[in-house]
């Protein structure tokens, strides 16, 4: 008996860890290791596109903790940016390998007036199950009134007054970035960055297990909402052409991706006669085009 128990207490521990892996708020997609509110924080707080790029790969802002390869390191994130007209996108795009990336979300931003712009990012849904679509929240936290504009960030209550069905709509024209992007000195930013050519500062890191990574991924939630609808309505077509997939990422991930999209509940009822029928029901999460 004393040479079992430290096998037992082994296997305890190791099913404890794998339980608090498993936690009833884990999807066991790949989504689970980056946080859409987090890169939109990140946006939010960077002066630029190349600014916002290197914050995605510090490890201190805890936003991306995505290893897709499966090499024990976190995976770099690579911004790709398009524009057409006043509607920019930024895609936010891991490298797998030499010859693989995967698009994980896509920034979307669209200036609707002299100092009026709205935003929202879209989890991909090879990543996330299914489009994931998440804006700013009405926070006070995601104004920037610096007094040059009534305006100038926030809640737009102007626009939130035409009985929007989405509800409020965040105006984030004084984001530090959206200006900078907007200005007529700027150049569409095409990072430099590839699998062999990483910057001199990036410093990758080891994934967090789930159970340690989940607070810093729900530290950024109470400031945005997910919500079922683009504000830029046009962005889609502007990115469809240029999405970038893994077909490494995808075998590897499609039966969870799968069981994602299709969920199925099993019930048991009793007939007059008292005979019991199981009933199952299928429910598939549609694919948003």
């Amino acid at each position: 008996m004393k040479h079992l128990l430290p096998g037992v207490l082994i296997l305890l521990s190791f099913s404890t860890l794998k339980a608090q892996d498993q936690t009833p708020d884990s999807t066991g997609l790949p989504g689970d290791n980056f946080s859409l509110q987090g890169a939109l924080e990140l946006f939010k707080k960077a002066g630029s596109p190349e600014e916002f790029e290197k914050l995605l790969n510090t490890e201190d802002s805890k936003v991306n903790n995505l290893d897709l390869n499966e090499d024990g390191n976190t995976d770099y994130i690579k911004v790709v940016s398009k524009r057409e007209n006043d509607v920019q996108i930024f895609v936010l795009q891991a490298l797998v390998s030499e010859k693989e990336s995967q698009d994980v979300a896509v920034i979307e931003l669209e200036k609707t007036g002299k100092e009026n712009a709205v935003i929202d990012i879209v989890g991909d849904e090879d990543i996330f199950g299914e489009e994931t679509i998440v804006e700013p929240g009405d926070s006070q936290d995601n104004a920037f009134n610096e007094g040059f504009s009534s305006l100038a960030g926030g809640p737009n209550m102007e626009i939130a007054s035409m009985a929007s069905p989405a509800g409020i709509v965040v105006n984030v024209w004084a984001w530090p970035c959206v200006r900078f992007v907007y200005a007529p000195s700027y150049a569409l930013w095409v990072s430099p960055f590839s699998w062999r050519a990483r910057p001199v500062w990036y410093r990758p890191w080891r994934p967090l297990a789930w159970h340690v990574y989940r607070p810093y991924r729900y530290h950024y939630r109470p400031r945005y909402a997910v919500v079922t609808t683009r504000r830029v309505v046009v962005a889609p077509r502007i990115y469809r052409p240029m999405r970038v997939t893994s077909v490494t990422v995808t075998k590897r991930h499609h039966v969870a991706v799968n069981n994602y999209r299709v969920t199925r509940k099993t019930t048991t009822v009793r007939t007059h006669r008292g005979r019991t029928i199981s009933r199952t029901h299928t429910t598939v999460r549609r694919r948003r085009r």
